[in-house]
């Protein structure tokens, strides 16, 4: 439970489709490698994350189906990873939509991937990588929401988080080894941090919009349109949406509009590309 809100698991559709499918695909593995140990032996040889196999033999895909593997010998490496996606995730999958919690969810489980072979080299397996992504995410979007430690004290997700990350840190940079991807969870929280974070930046980049072209903001703005303005009047309606948008991802990341902010500026940027003849270029 954390803070005022509980989540339950009850039929008919609880889990939103992205989470539902990313813990049936595990745990249908899980089930796999637990039951026939050769094969778990053939699917870690092939599947999980090895520097080696990335480096020198171009596995690449081992960088998204390592995080679909989990110990075969312990089912407690799953089901916490899954526990932790079910908690932490759908509310984010709710608000942000499953293709974006899904695109979310890969590029922290492979920048995790990424950071544990060129930190530590180790061969991994698991999605507490891309999980780590999801809890930072969650941890960014509701700072004060209140999760209960062994059912008993009440923690705002930030500190924990900030515990957390602080553990992992030392963990992956310390002279003791317990065979845990400690870099891997250090990966997977920064990278969803950096992604959340900055971006906006890639987003101005990809859609030619320069920081700052429109100019000082002005606040109050309703954002509504009246047609009968005429061309110039249409252009500077778009100029200050998307200045309010941009400052919008600024603080609180792109994944954050709602869906009709989204829209909006990918209309207000099209609209200003083929019509602004003041640097939209």
């Amino acid at each position: 439970m954390f803070g005022n809100r509980s989540y339950r698991l009850s039929p008919g559709g609880a889990l939103p489709p992205g989470i539902k499918n990313l813990i049936l695909i595990n745990v249908v593995v899980q089930v796999m490698v637990m039951l026939n140990h050769s094969l778990a032996q053939t699917l870690i040889e092939n599947f999980s994350l090895s520097a080696g196999d990335i480096f020198y033999r171009f596995k690449i895909w081992q960088l998204v189906t390592y995080m679909f593997l989990h110990d075969p010998f312990s089912i407690m490496h799953i089901l916490f990873n899954m526990l932790y996606l079910w908690m932490f995730g759908v509310e984010l999958e709710r608000e942000w939509g499953t293709r974006e919690f899904l695109k979310f969810y890969f590029i922290t489980g492979i920048g995790a991937g990424l950071i544990n072979i060129l930190v530590s080299g180790a061969p991994t397996i698991g999605a507490s990588g891309a999980i780590y992504g999801v809890m930072i995410a969650f941890a960014m979007r509701y700072p004060n929401r209140e999760v209960y430690i062994w059912m008993l004290f009440p923690v705002k997700i930030k500190y924990l988080m900030g515990f957390l990350i602080l553990l992992q840190f030392f963990s992956t940079f310390g002279p003791y080894s317990d065979g845990v991807a400690h870099a891997a969870h250090l990966g997977g929280a920064l990278v969803g941090f950096l992604y959340l974070k900055y971006g906006y930046v890639w987003y101005r980049l990809k859609n030619g919009i320069p920081k700052n072209m429109f100019g000082k903001k002005k606040s109050g703005s309703n954002m509504h349109f009246s047609s009968g303005g005429g061309k110039g009047d249409k252009t500077e309606y778009y100029r200050k949406v998307i200045d309010e948008l941009l400052d919008k991802i600024n603080r609180v990341g792109y994944l954050n509009l709602t869906d009709a902010e989204k829209k909006l500026l990918e209309e207000g940027s099209k609209y200003l590309r083929e019509h602004d003849t003041n640097g939209f270029n």
